[in-house]
């Protein structure tokens, strides 16, 4: 018998949603880190992710998390934080977000207010199968500068330019470093052990040091 396997993402996608149903979902699912809930004006998409797709997860923020430090970058770490606005109708919850560039302006803050404070200056999507929804129109809308979009092969770096994104292979808010480095070392997380893989991390990082 051949053994079915499971999909790394479990979406559903609902259409004609109000605002109050999408805030009343979300204030029932307040403490649990899944599902998470990405909106744009009345479609919602709700994502189960997969042991494969939080392992993807967890390596690229390591990536970025060792990454920052060897370079001696202050970031910081919002996870998958929901950032949602009534105005625009919009709201997300990425795999992962930092602020880098725009660190400073929420040092020492508990509660980020994306009414008022800047976006994530990176956004990090983890997309092994096909998304329901097409969240780049949402990440526009709150000025999210960079994106990072893995597919588990293929890390894709999208930079925003006159309100829509456009693929570069170099980032711009963090080192300069290449998709191509990031999309090698993502897979590699799932195939190294994880001591293995750390090591081939850090020696990567020192690399990205020297070459500043």
């Amino acid at each position: 018998m051949r053994a079915t396997l499971a999909p790394a993402e479990s979406r559903t996608l609902l259409r004609n949603v109000s605002w109050e149903t999408y805030e009343r979902i979300l204030s029932g699912q307040a403490d649990a880190p899944s599902p998470r809930f990405n909106f744009d004006r009345g479609v919602l998409e709700i994502m189960s992710p997969s042991s494969e797709h939080e392992e993807y997860k967890q390596a690229l923020t390591l990536l970025v998390e060792t990454l920052a430090d060897g370079l001696g970058i202050d970031i910081r770490n919002l996870g998958s934080t929901t950032f949602k606005r009534s105005e625009m109708e919009r709201g997300f919850e990425a795999d992962a977000c930092f602020y880098i560039q725009s660190a400073g302006t929420v040092e020492g803050r508990a509660h980020i207010d994306p009414a008022v404070d800047p976006a994530p200056d990176l956004v990090i999507e983890v997309e092994i199968t096909a998304p329901a929804l097409n969240k780049l129109p949402i990440y526009a809308g709150f000025g999210v500068p960079e994106v990072w979009r893995f597919d588990g092969e293929r890390l894709t770096i999208l930079q925003l330019q006159g309100g829509k994104y456009t693929e570069c292979e170099t980032s711009r808010v963090l080192g300069s470093v290449a998709s191509v480095d990031l999309s090698r070392l993502a897979r590699r997380s799932l195939t190294l052990k994880r001591t293995e893989w750390l090591k081939e991390v850090r020696s990567w990082v020192r690399e990205q040091g020297h070459s500043q």
